[in-house]
């Protein structure tokens, strides 16, 4: 199995001063092949995480938010995922957008975000979400299908359509402030275009091309 990539490349004198400038630029471009029906998600991404044993695992998360701060994903701090950040907050994320021959890799630390902002999003989601959110004791083992459903219909008669469900205290944002994000370009020949952004001690973004 082997595709060709036969896409337009990119160069340094290219890119934006900072790789937030430069992510909303190709994240806009993902977004409308989402559009044309190229990409389902543009803001799923790959997160990578190790835990206090050095196990390293990874799963699909979805980006819910992205500033000069940092890129931002919600989840239970208990899953495995949450056990991992609290021993090692460090991460990897990775948007695999294939079918326009990108992809973006940030690598850096991670913290929770404020109590009210993990609010703010919470009361935005869909009801089912947030009753979901309280009924599932993410990556722990469930005896069978009828036991989550059971909890979640428990609680969605607690919480009917219309009722304020309240932030579970096991749930909330996390954010990823980047070290590096690099910007990789398929190109013909397997000669891809790999630029890099390296944050300095002083806070700034020097680039660095990678070999293929």
């Amino acid at each position: 199995m082997r595709r060709r990539y036969r896409c337009v490349g990119i160069t340094e004198d290219e890119l934006a001063a900072e790789p937030y400038a430069q992510f909303a630029r190709w994240f806009t471009d993902a977004v409308a092949a989402t559009e044309d029906g190229v990409i389902a998600e543009p803001n799923a991404m790959v997160l990578s995480t190790v835990d206090a044993d050095g196990l390293p695992s990874s799963r699909t998360v979805l980006l819910k938010g992205y500033d000069l701060r940092g890129f931002v994903f919600y989840s239970n701090y208990l899953s495995r995922k949450g056990q991992a950040l609290a021993a090692n907050p460090r991460a990897s994320l990775l948007f695999p957008w294939h079918p326009i021959a990108r992809q973006v890799i940030v690598v850096g630390s991670v913290t929770k975000v404020a109590p009210e902002e993990t609010e703010a999003y919470f009361h935005s989601r869909p009801h089912g979400s947030q009753v979901g959110a309280w009924a599932s004791e993410q990556s722990t083992v469930v005896d069978s299908r009828e036991v989550l459903e059971k909890r979640y219909a428990e609680l969605a008669a607690r919480w009917p359509e219309g009722a304020r469900v309240p932030v579970p205290p096991f749930w909330g944002g996390f954010r990823v402030e980047p070290a590096t994000v690099e910007f990789w370009q398929g190109r013909e020949n397997r000669l891809h275009d790999r630029l890099r952004y390296v944050r300095d001690a002083a806070g700034g973004w020097s680039v660095e091309r990678l070999a293929p």
